[in-house]
């Protein structure tokens, strides 16, 4: 009888199907590796049951112990599901860009979940990195597999993945396109297919702004990919091309796959996808490209496949007059971004907003083109007035100490209808566009927009 012996036996020998419906002009076959049918929905199950296997084989995980580890989700469901096989306890740490559905599932398979900020350095205390080495020294029989780090991590895909796309092709991959967030995908399967045929060309698709394609690990709204450090699971010597891909690229690839061909798929499958097609394009029917696709769209239901969360961060546009009309029709051309820096001195701040004639500007560290998430708050001209009346030494101080909430945020082609609501409640609004502020959207602007003739308009 074809029955396993536990739901860890159904780990691997995932299916592979061929791109039909997104491939126009393309002669060289795109064929995606589906990891979505392991048991807990992703290509995590693999490294997960290795992982614990390897700390079990070292004596490094205790019966009845604690498993702690940092993940955007799909790590943590196959520890949980292993957890729940072997009698172990979970506690995983995320970052609050991770979905709600992610966290959510990860408490269905009954582990503890502790949510920490994304934009941080991994030495801060408050990252998810930290939080997870505190809670490993705070509990007793506790085992962290730092995927990070764990060989067993390249080496689940070496052993399994690597053999399985060489067989289902008959040796005959050209390419090999994933994503890379600890990167033992890309580097136990590149390892594999390189020493079967060392023409095979092992590419990353990688969120734009990750250090893997030569970013500065900034945040950026994709999940599970990328990363903002060199995790010692990546072997960079495995990767002959670096694709680096946007939020906007990920998010709308993944919606197409999944409404043109039926294959609901996640924002990391978008940039492993939209990768893979550009590698494509190059190619000839001779060719051929396999793709991996880490997990399903299931666990982006609030956000990639949400239409007012892919609006309201930029990404879609609405019928009718939309915020971006607004700012062409003030200068022409969308105005660029005017922002304070928590540590600019408050003098410096009101020069530049009498200098260009603004009452406020939002408050975020870093350079442009800035991510959302770097944004801290906000600061005006009434709340400057208010704290320096009386005590003029404020002028001298930083940004930081009289720094207001955050400007409300509108996508650039949310409709004006939205904005006049919004701005009726406060006075201006920080505009969104492909997930990262764009520039600011004043009332004066929208009054501007409004009383235009309607052939200006």
């Amino acid at each position: 009888m074809e029955i396993a012996d536990s739901v860890l036996g159904l780990i691997g020998n995932t299916p592979m199907v061929r791109l039909r419906q997104v491939v126009d002009g393309i002669d060289c076959p795109v064929v995606v590796k589906y990891e979505v049918t392991n048991p807990g929905g992703s290509s995590k199950d693999r490294p997960a049951l290795a992982m614990i296997d390897a700390a079990e084989r070292d004596g490094l995980l205790k019966p009845g112990g604690t498993i702690i580890e940092p993940t955007s989700g799909n790590t943590g469901v196959g520890l949980a599901i292993v957890a729940a096989q072997r009698g172990y306890k979970c506690k995983f740490v995320t970052t609050n860009k991770v979905g709600k559905e992610k966290v959510d599932l990860l408490r269905a398979y009954g582990a503890e979940v502790i949510v920490c900020p994304v934009a941080v350095a991994p030495e801060d205390p408050t990252s998810y990195y930290s939080t997870a080495e505190r809670l490993v020294n705070e509990t007793p029989d506790a085992f962290r597999p730092n995927q990070y780090a764990n060989p067993a991590n390249p080496q689940s895909h070496y052993d399994t993945t690597g053999p399985e796309i060489w067989r289902q092709t008959d040796g005959k991959v050209t390419h090999f396109v994933c994503g890379a967030g600890t990167g033992g995908t890309v580097s136990g399967v590149g390892r594999f297919l390189k020493e079967q045929n060392p023409a095979v060309q092992i590419v990353v698709g990688d969120p734009d702004q990750s250090v893997y394609g030569g970013g500065s690990g900034r945040p950026y709204l994709v999940e599970g990919v990328g990363e903002d450090f060199w995790p010692t699971t990546y072997h960079a010597d495995v990767v002959d091309r670096v694709i680096p891909v946007s939020d906007h690229d990920s998010f709308i690839t993944a919606r197409d796959v999944s409404q043109k061909e039926g294959l609901l798929i996640g924002g990391s499958c978008g940039t492993a996808v939209f990768a893979a097609l550009e590698v494509a394009r190059g190619l000839t029917a001779d060719d051929l490209v396999v793709v991996l696709t880490p997990d399903s769209g299931r666990g982006y239901l609030s956000t990639v496949f949400n239409e007012d969360w892919m609006a309201g961060f930029g990404f879609l546009r609405s019928p009718g007059p939309v915020v971006a009309e607004v700012l062409e029709a003030k200068e022409g051309d969308i105005p660029r971004l005017l922002y304070a820096r928590p540590t600019d001195t408050v003098r410096d701040v009101v020069e530049l907003m009498h200098e260009h004639d603004v009452s406020q500007l939002p408050v975020a560290k870093n350079e442009m083109p800035l991510a959302a998430a770097e944004v801290m708050g906000s600061i005006d001209e009434l709340r400057i007035m208010e704290s320096a009346f009386g005590n003029m030494a404020v002028l001298e101080g930083s940004v930081e100490d009289v720094m207001s909430p955050k400007l409300p945020t509108i996508g650039i082609g949310q409709p004006v209808e939205m904005a006049v609501h919004l701005l009726d409640m406060a006075p201006a609004l920080l505009v969104l566009d492909g997930g990262r502020p764009r520039t600011v959207l004043a009332r004066a602007d929208l009054l501007g927009f409004l009383s235009l003739d309607p052939a200006d308009a």
